[in-house]
């Protein structure tokens, strides 16, 4: 699997969420945008991303996911 099928599986999903994704194979990094997911419990916001790849994970597509959450405007002011 590629970042970029990782990307579009997620974003179709949840449009109000922006992604960046890295990596290849059956390990990805996550940086997912969305003041609604931020604003959610950490175990929350995996479960939902989880949720989205369940598929991907069970068939083995997908081994290992990473996830850092940010709100918009935590993204727009990073360093």
């Amino acid at each position: 699997m590629q970042a970029v099928e990782v990307k579009k599986l997620i974003e179709a999903q949840l449009p109000d969420t922006q992604l960046e994704v890295e990596g290849e194979g059956c390990n990805f990094q996550l940086l997912v945008i969305s003041n609604s997911l931020a604003a959610l419990p950490p175990v929350k916001r995996q479960q939902q991303i989880y949720a989205l790849l369940n598929e991907q994970i069970a068939d083995g597509s997908i081994h290992a996911v990473t996830m850092k959450f940010f709100t918009r405007e935590a993204w727009a002011n990073r360093p």
